[in-house]
């Protein structure tokens, strides 16, 4: 069991690197893709939209395929699903057929935040869980460091940039079909109820409805704070604050290394405090600091406070191994990524409904108001039960009969 949290922890790693490089590279070549395609700037957000609706529709297809079919199948699909629709973006046409691949992309992308979440809840033991499911969610940062050091190269060709990455996938595919085993949580409980299948209706009923209900407003709350000024970022900053279009690179580099320290930080903290707690408390930081961010108009201040900013968004690497426990084994892909990925399609609003508000406040204005999500998003964590203890979540009474006892 210890060889193989290690295997599964790297593999994941790598996995959601590929997963948020596809993501990021989206804000990275929006300016350049808007030019090319003389896209408006409601044009432009719809794109982030159509990925995060397909993200939210993973919520339900993704879900039933691991929990159903298995982790190992479900997380080598999602991958090859995002990575064929982006290398697609090489030759597309026009923006029609972009926000088709962009959308189906999203449905790949979604799924692999719920099985690796999954993986790591059910192969590392209870104490440890934070930490490591954070490590893993910081690939995000690490894929946006390694989007950002790819666009310094070979923007402004975006085509090639996303031919490049989405044939890239091969490598995260290969170490999952080589080096993974199926969840041994997973297959136990599947032995036993092999005929039993599993579907939303099994989040959404009985003493499971109310922590799936909550969880998914918490997630869209917060997602819609985070994606809607995570994606205009570098539009606020060369449009309002004057910074030079090739210092994008730059910045977004040390904006993630900031998310990424945060995230492993903070992770340690939820194996210490709590996952509930340690999400309130990053929420706490984004509140404060994003609308300092937003009024700072020193252009090298704006550098450095972009990490910080950053570092408190690790409620995004806490929610991996908090929304994992709130569900029990046979149900957790399922019920995890419901909350998370529907929350993340309902965010995918945000950066259209944030170019909106750009016309009559700002980009500045509307990152003032995402702190306020964020704030929402707090008051409705602290509805929600605490994690940690044990693998099962809360739920679990739920299904009894029905899940295996978990190896923590």
């Amino acid at each position: 069991m210890r060889r193989t949290r290690w295997i599964v922890l790297g593999g994941c790693f790598l996995a959601y690197l590929f997963d948020a490089l596809e993501i990021v590279l989206l804000s990275l070549t929006l300016p350049r893709i808007r030019h090319d395609m003389g896209l408006t700037v409601y044009q432009g957000g719809l794109l982030a939209t159509a990925t995060l609706l397909g993200i939210g529709v993973s919520s339900v297809l993704g879900g039933y395929l691991a929990d159903n079919f298995g982790r190992k199948k479900a997380l080598v699909l999602s991958l090859l699903t995002f990575g064929g629709f982006t290398v697609a973006l090489y030759a597309v046409p026009n923006f029609s057929v972009f926000l088709v691949l962009r959308f189906l992309a999203g449905v790949g992308l979604g799924t692999v935040w719920s099985v690796v979440s999954a993986y790591i809840v059910e192969t590392w033991p209870a104490e440890s869980r934070g930490r490591a499911a954070a490590f893993v969610i910081s690939a995000f940062p690490a894929g946006g460091i390694l989007a950002a050091t790819l666009s310094g190269y070979l923007l402004p060709n975006w085509r090639l940039l996303f031919l490049i990455a989405g044939a890239a996938v091969v490598a995260p595919v290969a170490v999952v079909l080589v080096c993974f085993r199926e969840s041994a949580d997973w297959a136990a409980q599947k032995a036993g109820n092999a005929a039993a299948a599993v579907s939303v209706r099994d989040v959404l009923r009985g003493p499971l409805r109310r922590t799936t209900l909550l969880g998914t407003l918490m997630a869209a709350l917060v997602l819609t704070g985070y994606w809607g000024a995570m994606t205009w970022l570098p539009t606020y900053l060369t449009t309002e604050r004057g910074l030079a279009p090739g210092s994008m690179a730059r910045f977004v580099m040390i904006l993630n290394i900031g998310i990424f320290v945060g995230y492993n930080g903070f992770g340690l903290l939820a194996d210490r405090i709590g996952r509930r707690p340690t999400i309130i408390l990053t929420l706490i930081g984004a509140i404060a600091a994003l609308p300092v961010y937003a009024l700072t108009t020193h252009q090298t201040t704006l550098l450095w406070l972009g990490p910080v900013f950053g570092a408190f968004t690790a409620f995004f690497a806490v929610f991996g191994s908090y929304l994992g426990e709130l569900f029990p084994t046979r149900a957790r892909t399922t019920g995890a990524g419901f909350c998370f990925n529907i929350g993340r399609g309902v965010s995918a609003f945000a950066p259209f409904a944030l170019a909106g508000l750009a016309g009559s406040i700002g980009f500045s204005g509307g990152l003032i108001v995402c702190a306020g999500f964020f704030a929402l998003g707090a008051a409705v964590a602290l509805l929600l039960p605490r994690t940690g203890d044990h693998a099962e979540g809360p739920g679990a009474e739920a299904l009894v009969g029905l899940t295996a006892p978990s190896n923590a």
